[in-house]
């Protein structure tokens, strides 16, 4: 080899003889390493995209009563298959639009109500009752966006199958800070406590108008039209997964354009019983005030304080075991 060749030692580059460049082999690595690994670092935090999607029923393509809505209803058994895949659809559309995890609330009923096997692996399932932040329990900050399917109309809409708010046996109605919300509309702001929007929605078309005309320009997914309380015009469960994709791929390709919905605070709660001896009992706790014979009304710091309130409200009982 020539004087003029250049020659790699171990210690540096020599060109012609004389060194140009002391840098020893280990420093270079040393030095390419760190350069690729927070590359590779930033990169995989940037790739990373997390969906959050909260489940209902009443919303889900072709239920009107009660007989697809429990255990005890003759068609319930198909209908937690159609709502399986309502939520498959979404996931589907979801993950072909870059997320990369996806959590899943089974937020019907007894929480039980969806087919876990039928998911991808990669999906986790947040499952059954009580919950600190209701059907809207593991969102947390790190999530790009919300998703509502199988959704209804709140409780003081005269429109809407199955329309009610947390309960339709006993509440007839749920404000917060004076304006009556649906699920939607509380859900929303438990999602925005952590600064995550919701993007999309399905139900049918009472609901995905009061949940637009409540957060804005979402996407919506109307899968059947209401005519009354138990009826309604529907569309085919085939039909009703392929909107829902188109719904959920649109909403994926402008996540930048939907913002968190904040309540302020503290969040005054208002709730109004069907009957008259809850709201008796609720106010004999010193944090709640009865403000007639039906309705209590409950002071939170933040919507996450007024989340535990609702779900101690709604499910505590003395019998309770184990």
């Amino acid at each position: 080899m020539s004087k003029s060749s250049r020659i790699v030692t171990e210690y540096g580059i020599k060109i012609g003889g004389k060194t140009k460049m002391k840098i020893g082999y280990r420093c270079i690595f040393l030095a390419i390493f760190v350069m690729m690994s927070f590359s590779f670092t930033a990169n995989a935090q940037a790739k990373k995209l997390k969906i959050y999607i909260s489940a209902d029923m009443e919303g889900i393509v072709g239920v009107v009563t009660g007989d697809q809505l429990s255990p005890q209803g003759f068609e319930y058994g198909r209908f937690r298959e159609f709502m399986t895949q309502e939520v498959n659809a979404a996931i589907e559309a979801a993950f072909a639009g870059g997320a990369t995890e996806i959590v899943v609330s089974d937020s019907h009923g007894n929480g039980e109500s969806l087919l876990i096997e039928k998911f991808p692996k990669n999906v986790t399932i947040v499952r059954s009752w009580p919950r600190p932040l209701m059907m809207m329990q593991g969102i947390d900050e790190t999530f790009a966006g919300a998703i509502f399917i199988g959704y209804h109309a709140g409780t003081t809409n005269s429109e809407g199958v199955r329309a009610h708010t947390i309960s339709s046996a006993t509440l007839a109605d749920v404000k917060l800070n004076g304006l009556s919300m649906p699920e939607a509309g509380i859900n929303a702001a438990i999602a925005g406590q952590f600064n995550v929007p919701v993007i999309m929605i399905s139900g049918d078309d009472a609901a995905v108008k009061e949940t637009t005309d409540l957060l804005g320009n979402i996407e919506g997914a109307v899968v059947k039209w209401n005519y009354g309380f138990h009826s309604a015009r529907t569309m085919t469960p085939e039909a009703a997964d392929d909107v829902i994709r188109e719904k959920v791929k649109n909403a994926m390709g402008r996540l930048k354009d939907f913002k968190p919905y904040k309540v302020t605070t503290p969040v005054q709660l208002d709730v109004r019983f069907k009957n008259y001896r809850p709201a008796e009992l609720l106010s004999y706790l010193s944090i709640v005030k009865r403000t007639d014979a039906h309705s209590i009304r409950f002071q939170g710091r933040d919507i996450i304080e007024v989340s535990k309130f609702l779900e101690f409200m709604t499910n505590y009982e003395s019998g309770l075991t184990p």
